[in-house]
């Protein structure tokens, strides 16, 4: 299974905000959109960072209240890790299970192309099991 399968099921849109806009906006956004996180960009298209529900309540932890007035720029992870379309789903699930984090931007030709979250991949891996599944009961039936 590729990103590029689960983004044929999922989309590719990107919830992005600016790095200079406000952690208060981006958690609005966030919640406005049921998301957990959302691509930090200048332009759409690069990746600048990437801001999660964790990094704002670590930001609220750290800086209380006033962090809500900060740029997002403050408290985004600058060093996303990031895929491309044709990366594995499978061994990008097993990245963000042991390194802790939800969410990986894809990219392509250095533009953003769309993000894969855990739930994406687990979703995808729990129909193809269920495929799987009655491929082997049509299989046994026929038999």
């Amino acid at each position: 299974m590729t990103v590029r399968q689960v983004l044929s099921t999922k989309g590719t849109q990107v919830v992005t905000i600016a790095p200079q806009e406000t952690l208060s906006q981006a958690a609005a956004l966030l919640a406005g959109k049921r998301i957990g996180a959302v691509v930090v960009s200048d332009d759409g298209r690069a990746v600048a960072g990437i801001l999660s529900e964790r990094d704002i309540i670590r930001a609220l932890s750290q800086d209380g209240a006033a962090a809500l007035d900060a740029p997002v720029s403050k408290f985004m992870t600058r060093d996303v890790v990031t895929c491309g379309i044709n990366a594995d789903a499978d061994h990008l699930m097993r990245l963000m299970t042991d390194g802790k984090f939800r969410h990986v931007p894809v990219v392509e030709d250095g533009a953003l192309a769309g993000i894969i979250s855990i739930g994406d991949v687990v979703n995808r891996r729990l129909a193809d099991i269920e495929a799987e599944q009655q491929a082997l009961k049509d299989y046994i039936a026929a038999g």
